[in-house]
Order: structure tokens, then C-alpha cells, then sequence
């Protein structure tokens, strides 16, 4: 697990930015290891890595519904309306279908968490847009039932123990 800083491609051909990859030993590339999902390059928080393809899908593929929590910071001031349409469900653009926020809880005036299951394309930017808010930073604290550790530095990772992966699983 890493605590992704700003700035960083989850690739190994970044196009733009630095890697992520290039915050982690040589060893793991050797491996193959490849992230568990991705997240924007000004997207910071919880990255997982790993070599096992079928813990990798357990984790992303919608139809296993793992929870992704996010702590989102807006650009306008976030009304209980917007809560409302965020669980309710929203219209993105190119995609099909309505997408809801499974837990959306305001914090603050520009401050929400936002958890959802599946993993679109810039999808919690997207849903916000959506109820005509602006996300002006954006990091994931959870998957699962795993909470980043409090203590992990931007740029910091950590082996996880085996109970720390089962927490990862669970659908949260």
C-alpha cells in the first residue's frame, strides 16, 4: 500500500508526470507488480500494488462491488441536495446508466466523503459535476474495510499483513 502524493501517474510509461512506480523499490518492478486500480495524478491516497492477478480483480471489477471511500474537497459549498442526488444517483456523461454514491456524508462547507463501488473514469470529478460542484482536491482514504494508515506519509508504502489484505476484500 502507498499514500500516492499529487503528481503521479499510475503507469509505468507515465506521459506527463512522474511514475508512482518510481517510488518503490527495483525489486517490485522486477516483479511486475502493477496498481490495484488507478488514480488521477492530482489524486492522492490509498494505492495498492500487487503481482496477483486474481486479488487485483477481486478488488476492481464492479461486479465484486468493494467500497472505495474518498475525502473530497469542493470548489463551491456543498448543499444537502447534492448529498440527496449523489445517493440517489446520477447521469454521466458517455456512460450508461445512473450512478449513486453508496455513503455520502458532508463534513464541512466544502467537504464531503464520498464511497463508491464501481471505478470509471474520473468518476467521483464526474458525479460532482454531475450536481454542479467542482472537486478541488480529491484522496481516497479506504478500499474495502482497509483504512490507509494514519501514520503513512505521502509517498511512503508498506507490506500489508495478511489481515490487512482480508480487510481490503471485504466489501465495506
Amino acid at each position: 500500500a502507498m499514500n500516492k502524493p499529487q503528481g503521479y501517474e499510475c503507469s509505468h510509461q507515465p506521459q506527463h508526470h512522474h511514475s508512482v512506480f518510481s517510488l518503490l523499490p527495483e525489486q517490485f518492478i522486477e516483479r511486475g507488480i502493477h496498481c490495484v486500480g488507478r488514480l488521477d495524478q492530482d489524486t492522492t491516497g490509498l494505492l495498492l500494488f500487487t503481482d496477483d492477478g486474481p486479488f487485483s480483480h477481486a478488488l476492481t471489477h464492479p461486479k465484486k462491488h468493494v467500497a472505495k471511500r474518498y475525502l473530497v474537497t469542493t470548489n463551491r459549498p456543498v448543499t444537502d441536495e447534492q448529498i440527496t442526488q449523489l445517493t440517489q444517483g446520477v447521469a454521466l456523461r458517455n456512460e450508461k446508466g445512473i450512478y449513486a454514491a453508496d455513503d455520502c456524508s458532508k463534513l464541512g462547507e466544502h467537504q464531503l466523503t464520498l464511497t463508491i463501488h464501481q471505478g470509471l473514469y474520473h468518476q467521483v470529478k464526474r458525479m460532482l459535476a454531475a450536481v454542479g460542484n467542482h472537486v478541488d482536491a480529491l484522496q481516497r482514504e479506504q478500499i474495502g474495510q482497509f483504512n490507509m494508515p494514519e501514520d503513512l506519509a505521502s509517498g511512503e508504502w508498506i507490506y500489508l499483513s495478511d489481515a490487512q489484505i482480508d480487510l481490503a476484500r471485504q466489501l465495506g
